[in-house]
């Protein structure tokens, strides 16, 4: 972060609408994200938060949500007589908004400029939609008609995913927004791309001699992205049963991922030639022409009944506002090829998946064996080099190799080098809206999804889905607590590979030793 794009922010200051100000979203992510950010100085006084939903409430009733928020889910607490919180307080105001009637715009365009005087606010105004997709395009517009957008400085607009659920649909919001707001003002938030770790990965890659010479076909086996969830659907059964693993993950989080691994060097470190970079990986990924290609490389399942950290769980049809003969899947396993130089004939092994036992974000880079029959090799059964990637929940990497077992004569075991984010710096990091929020508000679109990005992705996996349309002959079903179908483990079995643990451990077996004490 450039210190002069940090002084901007704090000396020009911003007015946040957010629109969807009494839902989870914002009470669990948005205003403990805002305050630990006036809290480290990355916002000034210069600023104002603009809350707009349907129901009425009271600027005080709005404070209070926001101060009961910042109790319950920030990095930092508050302290109801604290005069820091008072002052923070007082730059939050509550604005009741029917978001179809462009009067109520009208209407918020002289609060933002009331605001902008109070505060002293250099016209900046970023607008945040913590709404369903199908509201994006009907606010867009509003925001134009009702003049808000008639601003002396900037004007940005952050969307949540799901940014459509095919690439028509994709298309088609995509052209309501860009009737109103520039590509470059437009931010597609993914959060995995907010994540400490995740940020790491290119910074491991590309500033290290150590790994770089070697991250390509010639010495990596294969990639493993580990995306589980030990919660099953809750209370998003309706939602999730048009959406499902392929769409509410696949598409985003997981080929999100597999960019940031097998991504370019940048020619220079500009957001847009960062992003340049991720568009070519999935220019490159190898698509699907047939429905037989589909059912050799991806697995799709779904949850029963089963026991997940000795809990009993209903199977996924059992859940509230679940169809009972749903084919939806809850688990996604694929086999991905970037068929590019640097990576042909190395396969990308994603998985994702609810009531599983671990709730767990990691990535595996297995290297190649060294040939089985040279020295130290030779009848020692040698596992693999692994470069591991911890996203969440301990934050860390490590490095396994193998070594001499102390006292041993020739007994060689793995040993993992680690490093461990989480209990260097304490559980106190940003959270990943947190610095996603800050980007936006600074400009910087490096971690937000460009629109090529997202319609390449949606080209991929609509042609998954499309061949899942033609029937459900190949959903698997497996137990809460398992890992998934064991045709997912059977899709690494025919390339000679395995999953490698979660942990370090997984289904009860220890598969190396580390020097980590948890």
């Amino acid at each position: 972060m450039s210190e002069m794009r940090m002084d901007g922010v704090r000396e020009q200051g911003v007015v946040i609408f957010l629109f969807g100000a009494t839902g989870d979203l914002a009470s669990r992510k948005l205003y403990p994200a805002i305050y630990s950010m006036y809290r480290e100085g990355k916002l000034s006084d210069k600023f104002a938060v603009v809350g707009l939903a349907r129901r009425p409430r009271t600027n005080e009733q709005f404070r209070d949500d926001v101060f009961q928020s910042i109790q319950e889910f920030a990095r930092h607490k508050a302290g109801a007589d604290d005069p820091e919180w008072i002052r923070f307080a007082e730059h939050f105001e509550y604005m009741p908004l029917d978001i179809h009637n462009v009067d109520g715009f009208r209407r918020l365009s002289e609060t933002a400029s009331r605001l902008e005087g109070q505060f002293g606010i250099a016209g900046n105004r970023l607008f945040y939609l913590a709404l369903a997709p199908d509201l994006f395009g009907s606010v867009a517009q509003n925001l134009l008609e009702g003049g808000v957008l008639e601003c002396s400085g900037w004007h940005r607009l952050v969307i949540e995913k799901p940014f459509g659920f095919d690439l028509p649909s994709a298309e088609k919001l995509n052209a309501e927004l860009q009737s109103v707001f520039t590509e470059k003002e437009i931010y597609r938030i993914d959060h995995y791309l907010g994540k400490e770790m995740v940020q790491n990965i290119n910074v491991v890659r590309f500033a290290n001699t150590l790994f770089e010479p070697l991250w390509n076909n010639k010495y990596i086996a294969n990639i493993q992205i580990t995306l589980s969830e030990t919660v099953g659907v809750e209370d998003r059964g309706g939602y999730y049963d048009h959406s499902g693993a392929l769409r509410d993950m696949a598409q985003n989080h997981m080929l999100q991922m597999v960019t940031m691994m097998a991504m370019e060097a940048p020619s220079r470190l500009h957001p847009e030639d960062i992003r340049d970079e991720k568009v070519k990986v999935l220019r490159s990924l190898r698509g699907f022409s047939t429905s037989e290609e589909v059912s050799q490389n991806v697995v799709r399942g779904q949850y029963t009944a089963g026991t997940v950290k000795g809990q009993e769980k209903p199977g996924y049809r059992s859940e509230d506002s679940v169809n009972p003969d749903s084919v939806t899947e809850t688990y996604f396993a694929a086999k991905v090829f970037v068929d590019n130089f640097r990576w042909a004939g190395v396969p990308f092994y994603i998985r994702t998946g609810k009531r599983l036992p671990v709730k767990t974000t990691e990535v595996v880079v297995e290297f190649k064996s060294i040939p089985d029959n040279v020295y130290l090799a030779k009848n020692k059964r040698l596992q693999p080099n692994l470069l591991v990637f911890r996203v969440h929940p301990l934050e860390g990497i490590y490095l396994k190799i193998n070594a001499k077992e102390p006292g041993s004569d020739e007994t060689i075991i793995p040993v993992a080098m680690d490093f461990c984010q989480s209990c260097q710096v304490g559980i106190n990091t940003p959270e990943a809206y947190e610095r996603l929020l800050f980007d936006a508000v600074r400009g910087d679109s490096t971690h937000f999804t460009r629109w090529d990005e997202v319609a390449l992705a949606w080209q991929y996996v609509d042609r998954i889905k499309a061949a899942w349309n033609e029937g459900a002959d190949d959903l698997r079903l497996y137990p809460a607590g398992s890992w998934g179908p064991k045709e997912s483990h059977e899709l690494l079995e025919r390339d000679g590979f395995h999953w490698w643990p979660i942990n370090g451990q997984e289904e009860g077996e220890v598969v190396w030793v580390t020097n980590r004490t948890e």
